[in-house]
């Protein structure tokens, strides 16, 4: 019988057609980035589609928006639309009582919110699951019929024709409690317990150790009222009679005439309206994605 050598024992069992440990290994192709962005990057560009319409119609003349078919490409800068709106000697006015409106409802939403979702999240009362539901519920309810009862509130109250009127009805937010109960949650009790231990109370537990853990959800919180806040136009048309309380949206509906629109002004308009809540949500855009992501954790 002959001997086998090693070496041609290990060909043998090799299979036929492959390579050995030497040869020339296959690499795959290695792209820079998520295979998901070249999904993702047409849908981003066909969502800012009515963004770079609206930024573009802002510079044309008004002879260029009214044609037919519409101009896609401006054939000059024309800055008209811009010098109209600044302007106004109104505007800067409108501008300033949007941001007061905006900045305090922002603030109170933050403040008794966390007041509110801290309530919920950690203290047991009697009715507590109850007031929980109820409080949920009126998000449901449609404006449409909640503005009458309101504005009978603010009348009374005699803030009709004011900031005031603007400020009260959002104060505070059933969804700004609801994010905040659930991402108080999602916080271990270990690090609450450990400040009482220290002789903490409640609210000293709140702002000293809660709130500076809960950034993300704030952050949030603080994006979405100042968005809805900034762009309401239906109940300061209610509420407000007077120029010098207009809101910025509300003062851009003058740019609008019966019988003549210059909207050059109206694009120009809406892209300084827009520009202010763009860029918050720019700077807050992490933060956002992450309480979102945090706040369902646990219910």
């Amino acid at each position: 019988m002959t001997a086998t050598s090693p070496s041609a024992r290990t060909e043998s069992m090799t299979p036929a057609g492959s390579q050995g440990a030497a040869g020339p290994r296959r690499t795959r192709l290695r792209l820079p980035f998520s295979a998901w962005h070249l999904l993702l990057a047409p849908l981003s560009l066909l969502f800012a589609v009515p963004l770079i319409w609206l930024l573009l119609s802002s510079v044309m003349s008004d002879a260029e928006i009214n044609r037919f078919p519409a101009a896609l490409w401006p054939a000059r800068i024309d800055l008209g639309g811009y010098g109209y709106v600044l302007g106004n000697a109104m505007f800067p006015r409108w501008f300033a009582n949007s941001l007061i409106v905006s900045t305090v409802a922002v603030a109170s939403n933050l403040l008794l919110g966390a007041l509110g979702g801290y309530a919920f999240a950690r203290m047991r009362f009697a009715g507590s699951r109850v007031l929980l539901v109820l409080m949920l519920a009126t998000m449901v309810i449609p404006f449409q019929l909640t503005m009458i009862p309101t504005f009978l509130v603010m009348k009374r109250l005699g803030l009709i024709d004011t900031l005031g009127a603007l400020i009260v009805p959002s104060l505070v937010t059933p969804f700004a409690v609801f994010l905040l109960r659930q991402f108080f949650l999602s916080l271990p009790r270990e690090l609450e317990e450990a400040a009482w231990i220290d002789g903490c109370s409640r609210l000293r537990v709140l702002f000293l150790v809660v709130l500076p853990l809960s950034r993300p959800a704030l952050s949030t919180v603080a994006v979405l009222t100042f968005l809805t806040t900034w762009n309401d136009l239906t109940w300061p048309l209610i509420a407000i009679n007077h120029d010098t309380q207009y809101t910025l949206q509300l003062g851009l509906t003058t740019f609008q005439g019966q019988h003549h629109t210059r909207w050059s002004a109206v694009m120009a308009g809406n892209v300084i309206t827009v520009l202010p809540v763009l860029l918050a949500f720019l700077f807050a855009q992490k933060s956002f994605i992450q309480s979102i992501t945090n706040s369902g954790l646990k219910g």
